[in-house]
């Protein structure tokens, strides 16, 4: 892409990961910073803990099911205006979950949160292919996750403070304020990364088949469903966390940071290791290597669930950190092999890659977790069949036969047709 058509100057690399870090990092805040206000809240609104389960099962549905338009509205008019209307959105809906009485208000403001919070991280992934390709991508997404993943450790943290002297509703102005700082950023800072003449025309049309040519394409599937389960060991025990840190850990609201810091960690360590490792080491291999961390790190998890009677800290969080640490290392090369498979729409295949692991994510906080958030052996179990389903879609993939990693052309390759085509 030429200098020109950026309508700001470029950014440092550091800069760059900073603010797409950043971008991807609010949305998680939507969803852990309110982890330690859940006993308050139904106490308050007087639903049970299963019902309070439900704003994160709405808030990921909604997200889900939006994410299918922010990439495509971005290949068409642009990544910057789509990221300020999206936090635009976000910032006003927080403020309406601050001021809600009642769980459908509450519920409600969340699926408002939910539509737009994704625009962040989509839009991002996008950038970063328009910026970079082969190895910088892939240092820059690895960088990116690094910042990303501070996000769900700090941010049951923050809510535990923001409890010890206000009611939960200051959680949400807490939202208000970090994400009506973003959109300035945004909008002062960051330069347009997609140029009017290579954006792509939108319609209902082209995107009903456009997302359903991507849902066809079998190479874009198994690739998108590899990254969602290999996530989902992980995000069951997150969306799950209010039960595994208070039920059974038996710690109080102000000590999440004590399940969030160790797991986090262990993901900056894999996205440190995958961006150390782009251009030295063969993507299939490091893909290789993070499954194995995976899959020992989860079976080891429920060998120690089954031989205590009750699972204890340090012990019950240690694997989760290395199961991090393995997903982490996958996570940027799967996803930059997504986006590959359509280089003219990143933002598009971006966009359909969320919705995948979105409606399943969502699917795991509000039906998985009820159901095995009450027994570490059931919740360990549930992550190894997480882990081993995510496995078998790398196998098949690779038995299927794909065009190299991280190739730009591998759409070509594959005889792919760009959504505008269609």
């Amino acid at each position: 892409m030429a200098a020109s058509s950026l309508s700001k100057p470029a950014l440092s690399q550091l800069s760059l990961a900073l603010l797409l870090g950043a971008l991807a990092m609010f949305g998680p805040f939507a969803i852990d910073s309110i982890f330690p206000a859940f006993g308050q809240i139904e106490r308050e609104f007087a639903v049970s803990a299963a019902a309070m389960q439900q704003t994160i099962a709405v808030y990921m549905l909604a997200y889900g099911t939006a994410s299918v338009l922010h990439g495509p509205m971005s290949d068409a008019y642009g990544r910057r205006v789509v990221l300020l209307v999206g936090i635009a959105v976000f910032v006003l809906a927080s403020v309406g979950c601050a001021l809600s009485s009642s769980l459908p208000q509450l519920l409600f403001f969340r699926a408002v949160q939910g539509v737009s919070s994704g625009v962040g991280i989509i839009v991002g992934r996008a950038i970063v292919r328009d910026l970079r390709e082969g190895p910088d991508a892939q240092r820059l997404m690895s960088q990116i996750s690094m910042i990303f993943t501070i996000a769900p450790a700090v941010a049951p943290i923050i809510g535990g403070w923001i409890l010890g002297w206000a009611d939960w509703p200051m959680i949400f102005w807490f939202l208000v304020v970090f994400s009506a700082l973003l959109w300035l950023v945004v909008a002062l800072i960051l330069p347009e990364s997609h140029p009017i003449d290579a954006r792509v025309p939108v319609s209902l049309r082209s995107l009903w088949r456009g997302s359903t040519g991507m849902l066809r394409n079998r190479s874009f599937l198994l690739l998108s469903l590899t990254a969602t389960f290999n996530f989902s060991a992980l995000f069951l025990y997150i969306s799950s966390a209010p039960a595994f840190v208070m039920d059974l850990l038996h710690m109080n609201e102000q000590q999440f940071g004590w399940f969030f810091a160790p797991t986090i960690g262990g993901m900056a360590m894999g996205a440190f290791l995958s961006g150390r490792t782009a251009g030295k080491v063969a993507p299939q291999r490091m893909v290789r290597i993070g499954f194995s961390v995976c899959l020992l790190a989860t079976v080891t998890s429920l060998v120690y669930a089954l031989s205590v009677d009750a699972v204890v800290y340090p012990w019950a969080v240690l694997p989760l950190m290395f199961n991090s640490m393995g997903i982490a290392i996958v996570f940027p090369i799967v996803t930059l092999a997504v986006i590959d498979l359509y280089p003219r729409q990143r933002g598009a295949a971006s966009s359909m890659q969320t919705f995948i692991s979105l409606m399943i994510n969502a699917g795991i906080a509000g039906v998985l977790s009820p159901l095995v958030s009450h027994s570490a052996v059931w919740m360990a179990l549930a992550a190894v069949g997480c882990c081993a389903i995510a496995i078998t879609f790398w196998v098949l993939f690779n038995r299927h036969g794909h065009a190299p990693l991280h190739n730009p052309a591998a759409a070509e390759v594959a005889g792919l047709e760009p959504l505008d085509r269609l």
